[in-house]
C-alpha cells in the first residue's frame, strides 16, 4: 500500500524533500502549487508524481503534508487545510526556520485528528527554484522535528522513518528550544551581516574606498545580507523574543570589548579573539549547519594571458560544473587571487583534486 505524500509549494526546498521521498517506490508523490507552470516544471523533471493547483485535490487522499511555503505562506496554509477535508491520521508538517508560533497556531487542526509535527530542514543552496532541487540537497544536515507535548511519540517514528530517505540527521527538539539555538546561529548572523553592510554602505556615500575595498574577506563574511529580505522580516517578527534576548546579549559582549580597547587592555582583548578562535576552531568542518555552506576553492595563479580559461576548459572537460568565478583584488586573510564557486560540495572536491594534479596552489577558506 502506497503513502501519498503532498507537498505545498514545489520550489527549491519542497522539490528537493519530493525528489528524496520519490526514490522510495512506496510513496507517491503530490505537488500543490498557485503556479501551474511551477507545477509543469517539477512534472517535467520527474520532482512529483502528479501536480495540481487545486489545495483540496492535492491532500485529500494524504497521508503526510508537508507545508513547503515561507514563513508568511505557512499559516495561510494551515488556516485553508482546517477549511477543507483531510484523512483522518495525517500528519502535517512544515519547513520553516522558526517554529513555536507555527506548532502553536497549528493547534486548530488537531480538532481534524490530524497530528502536526513542526519540521526544519537545515540545508539550502545560493539557488531557488525546483530546477535547483535536488534530492541530496539534505544529506548529512540536521533535519529537526518539533512536535508539541501532545504528539504521540509513534507519530514523530512515523515521520521521522519516511523522512529517513532525505538521507539527513533528523533530530527532535521542544519547539523553543529550537528557536532559541537557531535564532542564534542563524537568524541573528543576518542581522549582522546586513547590519554591518548598511553600515559600511553609509560611509561609503562620502568615500567610496570603502565600496572598492570591500571584496574579499568582507563580502565573504557578510554574503548572507544577501538572502531575501521579505523572507527575513517574518522569520524575525515569528522569533521575536528569543531575538530581543540575543540582541541584548549581544550589546553587552560588544560593550565589554569596547571597554576594554578604551582602557588599553591588551592581555584581555588577546583573550577576547583567542577564546573565540578555540571555540570556532573546534566547530565541526564541512558540515551543513544553520547557515548555507561555501562551496568555494581559492587558488594562486600566474598573472598569464589565458590562465583562467585554462582553468575552466580543465574543469569543463571533466564536467565540473562551477556558479561563479572571482578574481579577488581584496585579499586580506585569504589565500589566492582567484575565487571559484562550486554548486555542491562533491563538484568543489573534484576540481580541487584536478587542480592539484595540474600543479595549482588551492586553498580552503578556514
Amino acid at each position: 500500500m502506497k503513502t501519498t505524500i503532498a507537498v505545498l509549494g514545489v520550489g527549491l526546498i519542497g522539490g528537493s524533500v519530493a525528489m528524496a521521498l520519490k526514490e522510495n517506490p512506496g510513496h507517491r508523490l503530490i505537488g500543490f502549487d498557485v503556479r501551474q507552470d511551477y507545477l509543469d516544471k517539477a512534472l517535467t523533471g520527474g520532482v512529483i508524481h502528479a501536480g495540481t493547483t487545486d489545495l483540496q485535490t492535492a491532500v485529500r487522499d494524504a497521508d503526510v503534508i508537508i507545508i513547503a511555503a515561507p514563513v508568511e505562506q505557512i499559516y495561510r496554509l494551515i488556516d485553508k487545510l482546517g477549511e477543507i477535508e483531510l484523512k483522518a491520521g495525517a500528519i502535517v508538517t512544515d519547513v520553516g526556520s522558526t517554529k513555536s508560533e507555527v506548532v502553536r497556531y497549528a493547534k486548530v487542526l488537531t480538532d481534524k485528528q490530524i497530528t502536526f509535527i513542526g519540521g526544519h530542514p537545515m540545508a539550502g543552496s545560493h539557488k531557488s527554484g525546483v530546477e535547483a532541487a535536488s534530492e541530496r540537497l539534505f544529506e548529512n544536515a540536521f533535519y529537526v522535528l518539533t512536535p508539541g507535548a501532545d504528539v504521540p511519540a509513534r507519530e514523530v517514528e512515523r515521520l521521522t522513518n519516511i523522512l529517513s530517505y532525505t538521507r539527513a540527521k533528523v533530530v527532535v527538539m521542544d519547539p523553543a528550544e529550537h528557536d532559541q539555538v537557531v535564532g542564534a546561529v542563524s537568524h541573528f548572523p543576518h542581522i549582522i551581516a546586513s547590519a554591518l553592510v548598511n553600515q559600511v554602505s553609509q560611509y561609503n556615500e562620502g568615500n567610496d574606498w570603502y565600496y572598492r575595498l570591500a571584496a574579499g574577506g568582507f563580502r565573504d563574511i557578510t554574503r548572507i545580507a544577501s538572502s531575501n529580505p521579505r523572507m527575513w522580516r517574518d522569520v524575525l517578527l515569528n522569533n521575536r523574543d528569543h531575538l530581543l534576548k540575543i540582541a541584548a546579549d549581544w550589546r553587552a559582549e560588544l560593550d565589554r570589548i569596547m571597554r576594554l580597547v578604551e582602557a588599553g587592555e591588551a592581555e584581555e582583548i588577546e583573550n577576547f579573539f583567542r577564546s573565540a578562535r578555540d571555540f570556532r576552531d573546534q566547530l565541526p568542518e564541512r558540515k551543513k549547519g544553520a547557515l548555507p555552506p561555501l562551496y568555494d576553492l581559492y587558488l594562486d595563479i600566474p598573472d598569464h594571458p589565458g590562465e583562467i580559461g585554462r582553468i575552466t576548459t580543465l574543469l569543463g572537460a571533466k564536467q565540473i560544473s562551477i556558479t561563479n568565478i572571482e578574481i579577488l583584488e581584496t585579499r586580506e586573510d585569504i589565500f589566492g587571487v582567484l575565487k571559484i564557486t562550486f554548486r555542491s560540495e562533491a563538484e568543489m572536491e573534484k576540481g580541487e583534486e584536478l587542480l592539484h594534479f595540474f600543479d595549482y596552489n588551492v586553498y580552503r577558506r578556514g
